[in-house]
């Protein structure tokens, strides 16, 4: 318990000294005003990209502390980096006071991308068992490129203003936030799909060259973006449509995939429980389909009231976990611990469905649950 208050603290204090310093650094460019109101504004990304991945996390939702760590690191530690290392970089490379363009091309992609994608590699090397496959990562992934964007907006906000006043805040509130605002996510789940891979892989190899693989499809697919920027000044809307709206419905169909793949990784894992009893093939179909699911909690709530409700959620969330723990079974990572985690799992499974045995809304799964 010493230990997790200790790097509870230690934490609070780098991220708090990290998102200080970025404000203040915003704030000396850009003046006091410009700098409220970036962070006003740019808190719509968060309400638009957030929902999104908590959206995808449904079926086994990650520890709320690991998910907040993803988004500060990219916030307060990823911005704060990137602030340095670019100008560091763009000063090696010999761009002078115009050679934004260099900068936006050649460094920061490299450097963002290797800043943000630190966020899901650290969970992945100290919260290993937490990463359960490819949506995991892209989960971390996102939700830290999500910290990133949310600070950077603020950056370009307050800048847009402190230039040109309201016209220059407007229209960089719709150009970045409005129109682009799953821009950073789409890079960096590149990353996050390789970690993932890296989580679920038996081969060594693979462990070590899908996230570097991952990140080397991030830093692409951001520094085309950032040139399509630098070579569309004259003709954005076009570059818009051609180039950022194909790859946003890509990103939007690689994260349904993603949601539907879980789905089907749950049923075929917890198939051999219905075998064996611990489960009715009923219950594995309702399980592995989110609407169903939220069926199953409203038919609870209707029948018994918010204890019945809450008695269904806990059901549904430890065969999330026992389906991603079976998982990491079937591929070898298993010990001691994960069998008696396994045991623990199955006893409170028990426990939560014998209410609902016999029950309609079971009756309602037989066909599912025969498929």
């Amino acid at each position: 318990m010493l230990r997790r208050w200790l790097l509870l603290a230690a934490l609070t204090v780098i991220f708090g000294l990290c998102g200080l310093l970025m404000l203040a650094l915003v704030g000396a460019t850009a003046g006091v005003t410009g700098t409220v109101l970036g962070a006003v504004l740019s808190i719509v990304v968060v309400g638009i990209v957030v929902p999104v991945f908590l959206w995808v996390d449904r079926f086994e939702a990650e520890p709320v502390g690991m998910l907040l760590f993803a988004f500060l690191w990219g916030a307060c530690v990823a911005t704060l980096g990137a602030a340095f290392l670019n100008d560091i970089g763009g000063y090696l490379l010999g761009a002078g006071d115009e050679g934004n363009s260099v900068v936006a091309v050649g460094v920061a992609p490299v450097v963002e991308e290797c800043l943000k994608g630190l966020a899901p590699l650290l969970l992945l090397v100290f919260r290993r068992r937490e990463i359960d496959g490819i949506l995991d990562g892209m989960v971390y992934a996102g939700l830290a490129a999500c910290g990133f964007a949310f600070v950077e907006d603020i950056l370009y906000l307050a800048n847009g203003y402190a230039d040109a006043g309201e016209d220059g805040l407007v229209g960089t509130f719709v150009v970045r936030v409005l129109m682009s605002p799953f821009a950073h996510p789409m890079f960096t789940i590149c990353t996050g799909i390789g970690i993932g891979i890296a989580a679920t892989s038996r081969s060594a190899l693979a462990r070590w060259l899908a996230p570097l693989a991952g990140l080397v499809c991030a830093i692409i697919l951001h520094s085309l973006w950032n040139a399509a920027a630098v070579v569309s000044a004259g003709g954005w809307l076009l570059v818009y449509v051609v180039v950022q709206v194909p790859l946003f419905l890509t990103f939007a169909a690689l994260l349904v995939w993603a949601r539907k793949r879980e789905a089907r990784l749950i049923g075929v894992e917890l198939s051999p429980y219905a075998d064996r009893g611990w489960l009715t093939y009923a219950e594995v179909a309702m399980l592995s389909s989110m609407p169903e699911r939220r069926y199953a909690r409203g038919w609870a709530d209707t029948h018994g009231g918010k204890a019945s409700k809450r008695q269904m959620h806990e059901f549904q969330d430890a065969a999330s976990e026992l389906a991603m723990l079976r998982a990491r079974i079937n591929r070898g990572q298993a010990d001691q611990a994960a069998f008696d985690e396994e045991r623990s799992l199955l006893d409170l499974i028990t426990a939560r469905r014998q209410q609902f045995l016999g029950t309609a809304i079971y009756r309602k799964f037989e066909v599912l649950g025969h498929l």
